[in-house]
């Protein structure tokens, strides 16, 4: 049996707050740590990662061994290889030579581990956390949501592992195209749900030239018939751009690199964040090669199919007239305005990180902030507090942050392949053992002058293997 941490007196060592990858990490490296207790709370009946973007064919950006657990314990029984082998498929996966997994598989893998791995409690919401000054632990009000009703419950937790992931962005000039309705304007995470109406509808348009807005249109292209495409796709980018993916650029999601980026002054994270963008908002080669081919194989029997790919160009606002859609168009390079009419627009305008404040209440004014308001998280994915902070002179109190730190961490920050190890940071910070010993080093390249592996710098052990301070978090 799992604990509950309803009693103050018999806290949870560690409460996390939705499961998605992240947390589903931090869970599944947990399991085995004897004497941990732990629970995990999210509100979806189960685990879902991104249902609407399952489309047929669409692979991971990332490789299989960025599964939950791999790249900090190869031999955790978490591993994708080990889902693998339960389901029966590690030969027709060994045959298939696949380094790139498909991604309804890495849902699949996911809700494996998630159907494995105790202490998860889907169907609960968090709906606020508190400090416990007398028992100086963190209160959560929880809302258990069940078929026959809801029931509140608080429980009890040392520390919070807060992974409560991103949502849909859609863009303040056509927000008030959306809404309850007839679903002709929707954001590319509801796409397959709508699917078979776009491909009936008489003209769509795609926004946003990232690797979901590529994989939206190319479905829609492969779905709908020779020579009455009616598409368009439109984007803000100066190019349909693809992905830097060369294996020094991939360096940058590397624990070196998020080492590094953590310590440079705020403005140059932000300005490298901002120019990084073809490191995490571009599109795979392959999916770029497959819209052109597709694209060519329509011209074949003479003439040019009916899609129109428009970079540089931004939706200022629309409006629905007479049953149909009307976007505005602003073009940057050329100073041009003009109008589109549509039937369907599918905004692959990409996700915001939830805000941390509600879920805190009167706690997250204890967190210190950067110059633009920003909560600070320091090397540990510790959210930093300020000295009136309840329980700072004790140690007590920590609350970890999953997701909500690339204006610290940089761009990795939400890349498969760093779940792992933050997991593994958390949990020996937590433990104050090196239950996951990290490697020493993670890239061939040096990213400053100053650091353990620039010019003339002595190596040393990895410095977050334990805590720097020698000892577990008071339990």
């Amino acid at each position: 049996m799992t604990p509950s941490g309803t009693d103050p007196t018999r806290p949870l060592d560690l409460a996390g707050i939705g499961i998605g990858p992240a947390n589903l990490a931090l869970a599944a490296l947990a399991h085995p740590l004897a004497g941990l207790r732990a629970a995990w709370y999210e509100q979806e009946p189960a685990f879902r990662w991104h249902p609407g973007l399952l489309i047929e064919d669409a692979t991971l950006q990332v490789p299989f061994l960025a599964d939950l657990v791999t790249l900090a314990d190869p031999t955790s029984r978490w591993s994708f290889l080990n889902y693998l082998r339960h389901t029966q498929r590690l030969y027709p996966f060994y045959f298939s030579e696949r380094f790139h997994s498909p991604r309804a598989e890495y849902d699949a893998y996911c809700r494996w581990v998630a159907d494995g791995v105790p202490g998860l409690r889907f169907g609960h919401r968090v709906d606020s956390v508190h400090w416990d000054a007398r028992h100086a632990v963190f209160a959560l009000a929880v809302t258990r949501l069940t078929d026959r009703g809801e029931t509140s419950l608080v429980t009890h937790a040392r520390h919070l592992a807060i992974g409560i992931g991103t949502a849909p962005h859609i863009p303040g000039p056509l927000r008030h195209l959306t809404g309850p309705g007839d679903g002709r304007v929707l954001h590319s995470a509801d796409y397959l749900s709508h699917r078979d109406a776009l491909v009936t509808a008489g003209h769509v348009t795609v926004i946003g030239s990232g690797q979901s807005g590529a994989e939206i249109f190319l479905d829609l292209l492969r779905r709908r018939p020779d020579g009455r495409e009616a598409l368009h796709w439109l984007s803000r980018s100066r190019a349909f751009a693809p992905m830097e993916y060369s294996k020094l650029g991939l360096e940058h999601f590397t624990p070196d690199y998020t080492r590094y980026f953590h310590g440079l002054p705020e403005p140059v994270r932000d300005r490298l964040v901002a120019e990084q963008w073809q490191l995490h908002k571009a599109v795979d080669h392959d999916t770029l090669a497959a819209v052109h081919d597709e694209l060519y194989r329509r011209t074949l029997g003479g003439g040019w199919p009916d899609a129109v790919l428009i970079p540089g160009v931004t939706v200022t606002g629309g409006a629905r007239t007479a049953g149909r859609l009307h976007l505005d168009l602003a073009h940057r390079e050329q100073d041009e305005r003009s109008h589109l009419a549509t039937d369907a627009v599918v905004l692959a305008t990409g996700y915001r990180e939830r805000p941390l404040e509600p879920l805190l209440g009167d706690l997250a004014g204890a967190v210190l902030r950067d110059s633009a308001g920003r909560a600070a998280v320091d090397d540990r994915y510790r959210l930093t507090l300020g000295t009136a902070a309840p329980g700072t002179g004790t140690g007590t109190g920590t609350v970890f942050v999953l997701g909500s730190e690339r204006h610290t961490h940089g761009v990795g920050t939400p890349d498969l392949g760093l779940v792992a190890h933050r997991a593994a940071v958390i949990l020996n910070t937590l433990t104050g053992h090196a239950h996951y010993p990290l490697p020493e080093r993670t890239a061939f390249t040096a990213f400053g002058l100053r650091g353990t592996h620039a010019p003339g710098a002595r190596r040393h052990e990895a410095e977050f293997a334990v805590p720097a301070e020698g000892q577990a978090l008071p339990r």
